[in-house]
């Protein structure tokens, strides 16, 4: 029931502040895309559904989902799925529940349909997961990474040179290196209607080992997507761009997901709940502060009356909030604005380690250090701090 509750207030929630965010919403373009990847949590004492893991690990293995914000943003969390440390990669029906817990924190018109875009690895590449997402009342669409296996790599020795395209970056330039191919006829039996398979190859960097699945000293990827009428070099793209899940993996770690403190399961899924909660303002998220930091209409910076704000700049004759730009706008709070007003001003420290605020400051006669230049301290955002004799 707690999780319950939990999800369904946070879906409610960021339907809300995605209209709120206007321009800088996820779903600006009118396509949300969904990133599914999987992440090893270590236990370091015994906890409930903790097993040893396929990197000889003992913990967990979430499986976890974020809306991609796009090079800007850090993505924003939608669901996670606990499971127990050896659990599958490749598990479809793990991949499936997270996909129904992502789509029901989305908005209801993002739940089904092409405009929703499930994005993963190779882990997700199985029958049973992409045709889930292609069935019928469904349509969603995809760009799954693939293993590439004997039959996958055999077609990629047979394509002739003139069918390989050069691949791009995000400026639209040429990658160095690399070139993509689509797989067409009978290797495409028994998948969905509509799926596409293409197949990268690219000089490793230097030191990197080639895998047996390589060919001609090339490094060889494929993914499979139902996106028609594009080009293959612009899927491709759009798929590498999966990798900043792992910049998103990474601030969850930083946030919580390092380690699950609790030891019953049912504890530690309310943990991951936290964690998601707790991530979006965390780590600069775009939608999360998009209506805060945008522009108001009358100019003013706070709902407040009269625009006033509870977090003062610091200095004589700050405004009650610092100024928002009518050009383009940006997440990122002033470092004053970003410490609570009175942690802001100078305080001393007693010998046990309690803090005095200003008004109960001592004067500079009963300070060792009487010559400290306080204006100083406000210029460079530091506050200034006293120590008593003794």
């Amino acid at each position: 029931k707690a999780l319950r509750a939990i999800r369904s207030a946070r879906s409610e929630v960021r339907h809300r502040v995605w209209s709120l965010a206007g321009e800088n919403a996820p779903d600006t373009d009118g396509q949300v895309t969904v990133d599914l990847d999987g992440v090893l949590v270590v236990a370091h004492s015994d906890k409930e559904d903790a097993a040893a893991a396929w990197k000889k690990t003992h913990g967990h293995h979430p499986l976890t989902a974020f809306v991609d914000h796009g090079p800007g943003g850090t993505g924003e969390p939608v669901a996670a799925l606990l499971r127990p440390g050896n659990a599958g990669s490749n598990t479809a029906a793990d991949h499936i529940t997270t996909a129904q817990l992502a789509l029901a924190q989305l908005p209801k018109r993002y739940r089904r349909g092409r405009q929703t875009l499930i994005r993963t690895d190779s882990a997700s590449g199985t029958h049973d997961f992409v045709s889930w997402l292609a069935r019928r009342g469904r349509w969603l669409s995809y760009s799954v990474g693939m293993t590439v296996t004997e039959v996958i790599h055999e077609h990629v020795l047979k394509v002739p040179a003139p069918a390989w395209t050069a691949a791009v970056e995000t400026n639209g330039e040429v990658r160095d290196g690399a070139w993509v191919a689509e797989l067409t006829g009978k290797l495409l039996d028994g998948w969905p209607k509509g799926m596409r398979l293409i197949v990268r190859k690219e000089r490793p960097h230097p030191g990197a080992q080639l895998r047996i699945t390589d060919a001609d000293g090339m490094r060889i990827t494929c993914f499979a997507t139902n996106t028609p009428g594009r080009p293959i070099a612009e899927l491709e793209l759009r798929h590498r761009l999966r990798a900043r899940a792992e910049d998103r993996i990474r601030a969850a770690r930083a946030t919580g997901l390092r380690n699950l403190p609790l030891h019953r399961a049912a504890q530690n899924k309310v943990w991951l709940e936290i964690v998601q909660i707790a991530l979006p303002p965390g780590s600069g998220n775009p939608a999360a502060c998009g209506s805060a930091c945008s522009p108001r209409p009358d100019n003013s910076s706070s709902p407040a009356a009269g625009g006033s704000s509870a977090w003062p700049g610091t200095g004589p004759g700050a405004a009650t909030s610092p100024p928002h730009s009518t050009g383009s706008h940006s997440c990122r709070t002033p470092a004053d604005q970003r410490i609570h007003p009175s942690l802001r001003e100078p305080f001393t420290i007693r010998s046990s380690g309690t803090r005095r605020h200003p008004e109960t400051t001592l004067g500079p006669s009963a300070c060792t250090d009487s010559t400290q230049d306080t204006d100083t301290g406000h210029r460079l955002g530091r506050r200034p701090v006293t120590k008593l004799r003794g």
